[in-house]
């Protein structure tokens, strides 16, 4: 592969910090890096998978069609570079797709198939956690990372990953917020209740909300749920209507 001049290096990265912001989009963040990987280093293609919940790899993107395929062929049978370097998470640096058929018997031959020579994978990590792969296919003879590509590829992953970790953290927060929102709106409506039937029946707030309790068990209804029909629609709750 050829030497990268600091100026496009440094281009690329700002190009994809960019995407880093309020409106993220996964899927074009994702595209990018993979474009960007494979010109930045004139290879043929680049293909990038990540974990799902259970651990298991998935395609995700992949800088052309061609590269899908083969991603995806190599997900069917279990064997290839994404994952041997998505389980070890180490990175799988200049292979020669003709002479790995002992290494992955399948995977190797239909890469080669699809016009590649050559093959590196790059574990997205972040500490001891591995979320994902960074394929990388060369398809001409001497198509080899040299010593300055590896860090250069390497740092693409860990910029990939640190997106998506932000990524996820954000949305794990949103889902926080939103579940506090729901809880706090949920209280309002709960204490308008206790308020409404405190009134009717002649009762402390205390008591009223102790019978809110036991007709939501009685009738297997959510408390919540209970509590809005009170503010909202309170004769369709007959055991609660009348004092």
């Amino acid at each position: 592969m050829g030497t990268v001049s600091a100026e496009r290096l440094s281009a690329i990265f700002v190009e994809v910090a960019d995407t880093l912001v309020d409106e993220f989009d996964l899927f074009d963040f994702l595209h990018l890096l993979t474009d960007r990987a494979s010109s930045l280093v004139g290879a043929a293609a680049a293909g990038l998978m990540l974990a799902d919940e259970h651990g298991r790899l998935e395609f995700i993107a992949g800088s052309d069609e061609n590269v899908r395929l083969v991603e995806l062929f190599q997900l069917q049978n279990s064997q290839g570079p994404c994952l041997e370097a998505f389980r070890t998470g180490q990175s799988v640096i200049n292979v020669d797709l003709a002479a790995a058929t002992a290494r992955w018997p399948l995977f190797a031959p239909r890469a080669t198939a699809a016009g590649f020579r050559s093959v590196h994978a790059f574990p997205l990590r972040l500490r001891s956690q591995v979320i994902g792969a960074l394929n990388v296919f060369g398809d001409t003879r001497g198509g080899n990372f040299d010593d300055a590509d590896v860090p250069i590829m390497q740092a693409l992953a860990d910029v990939a990953t640190i997106g998506l970790m932000q990524e996820r953290a954000i949305r794990r927060s949103e889902a926080l917020t939103e579940q506090l929102q729901g809880a706090l709106n949920s209280r309002i409506v709960i204490e308008q209740a206790k308020g409404a039937l405190a009134q009717i029946h002649n009762v402390t707030v205390d008591e009223a909300f102790n019978r809110i309790r036991a007709y939501a068990r009685s009738n297997n209804r959510r408390l919540t749920e209970v509590a809005h029909l009170i503010v909202t629609d309170l004769p369709s709750l007959p055991g609660l209507a009348q004092p």
